[in-house]
């Protein structure tokens, strides 16, 4: 066989499901994949991070028994309440169902849409139910994010797929399976960011370039006043990237305002100053990016505190 570039994981997670034999005792199949992915986009629709030709998804496949889907999306949909939370993002969800063309058992999608309006009952937001929206293979729940420009994207989706098991001949044996009888198993797609790339320029745009702490890029910037304090500006960056800190110090001649000022343009988290008495102290004078001064700390409680702010995802 040649050798080719993936548009998608779906088909390479059937063939690693077919690759044996399975029971029920081996379901639910849980597969991650954040594989390249490639498409040959026309030029024309390129755009930045949001279209691009080679991308990576937070990709996952679950191939399980008809019972398991509702606590299957259950587990999903607070996997992704845990992980938009922490990046403050809200986000409305809609179940779409059968279309007129379809492909499996009425019976089938009966059962799988009443699995995700079940799981979606367990949730305390809101969801919407676009009727007949569904793809013909299967019924989804898709989420759409507003951002702080009030747009809406669409990132993470949750689609159940009864053609793929149908067309790679995916069978699994049950528990009261006679001698050569297979089940098809349901196979769930999901992705909780989407393509990461857009997500990252969703992202970037929302916070308007001002990440929280713990995803910060420029997390401090250690300005000395004059070339006295260069050797203890040092430390204290290297004492604070030891820590795993992205930390940096301003030897710039320019004034102290204006390095402070082009620190706080950079959205760095925090700026220390660092003059004759925190020298003799042993200690940093804390502002903000967006200028609240804090004062004088010790390095080791500016440390503490920074560390566990970003632990706890601020």
């Amino acid at each position: 066989g040649g050798m080719g570039m993936k548009p998608m994981n779906c088909p390479g997670h059937c063939l690693m499901f077919a690759s044996s034999i399975r029971s029920y005792r081996d379901l639910p199949m849980r597969i991650a994949d954040f594989g390249a992915l490639h498409r040959n986009e026309p030029a024309g629709a390129l755009n930045g991070l949001t279209r691009v030709r080679r991308f990576q998804q937070d990709d996952a496949h679950i191939f399980c028994t008809p019972e398991h889907v509702s606590s299957e999306i259950s587990d999903m949909l607070a996997f992704i309440e845990a992980i938009y939370s922490r990046f403050g993002l809200g986000y409305e969800m809609s179940l779409s169902t059968r279309p007129d063309k379809f492909v499996g058992e009425r019976e089938t999608w009966d059962q799988a849409e009443a699995a995700l309006r079940e799981a979606l009952g367990g949730q305390t937001r809101p969801w919407t139910v676009a009727e007949g929206d569904g793809a013909f293979y299967g019924p989804k729940i898709d989420f759409s994010v507003v951002d702080a420009l009030s747009r809406r994207h669409q990132c993470a989706t949750i689609q159940l797929d009864f053609q793929l098991p149908q067309r790679f001949n995916l069978t699994y044996s049950a528990p009261d399976s006679v001698h050569g009888e297979f089940r098809r198993p349901v196979m769930i797609h999901r992705a909780i960011l989407g393509s990461l790339e857009r997500f990252i320029a969703l992202l970037t745009e929302h916070l308007a370039g001002k990440w929280p702490l713990w995803l910060s890029p420029r997390q401090v910037a250690v300005v000395p006043i004059s070339v006295d304090q260069h050797e203890y500006a040092k430390e204290v960056v290297d004492s604070l990237r030891r820590k795993g800190v992205e930390a940096v110090a301003d030897y710039s001649d320019a004034t102290l305002n204006k390095k402070i000022r082009s620190h706080q343009l950079l959205q760095t988290n925090y700026i220390l100053v660092l003059g004759r008495g925190e020298m003799a102290n042993s200690t940093v004078n804390v502002r903000t990016r967006d200028n609240r001064v804090l004062g004088e700390q010790s390095l080791e409680d500016f440390t503490e505190t920074l560390l566990t702010d970003a632990a706890a995802f601020k």
